[in-house]
């Protein structure tokens, strides 16, 4: 577990832009069951996080069409919340960060950390926003 002073400014980098955290299975399991589009944000410490995948899960939502609910979980300080969004994205393999958008509770895309990882932000940001014009 990473202490809550490192990892607050990184839970800030989403939650400023209106991502709820999910703290608890329970939170994960009511937010991924909601009616229509929910995009879930697996957060992490790593580099690739704060270089491409939060400011890319921010930029996606400058779209017309976008998510109708924007959460996000912390790998490494969310367990229970992470293991049961991570449970939702089966057949994927557990990565951090991570990026899944469901709709009506069914995975519909998904981004794994090798479709982040040394990808420039603004890639990331078109490919969401092209989930988002299919899904949304």
């Amino acid at each position: 577990m990473y202490p809550a002073e490192l990892v607050k400014p990184m839970r800030e980098d989403l939650t400023k832009f209106g991502f709820e955290e999910l703290h608890t299975s329970e939170a994960v399991e009511n937010a991924i069951a909601k009616e229509g589009t929910t995009l879930v944000v697996v957060n992490s410490v790593c580099g690739c996080a704060a270089a491409n995948a939060r400011p890319g899960s921010r930029m996606s939502l400058e779209n017309a069409k976008k998510p109708d609910h924007i959460v996000t979980v912390f790998a490494g300080v969310d367990k229970e919340a992470v293991d049961a969004a991570r449970a939702h994205m089966v057949p994927f393999p557990p990565s951090s960060p991570c990026m899944a958008l469901f709709k009506d509770g069914e995975l519909v895309h998904m981004l794994e950390r090798h479709h982040i990882e040394g990808r420039p932000a603004e890639l990331i940001a078109e490919n969401l926003k092209d989930a988002y014009n299919d899904h949304c």
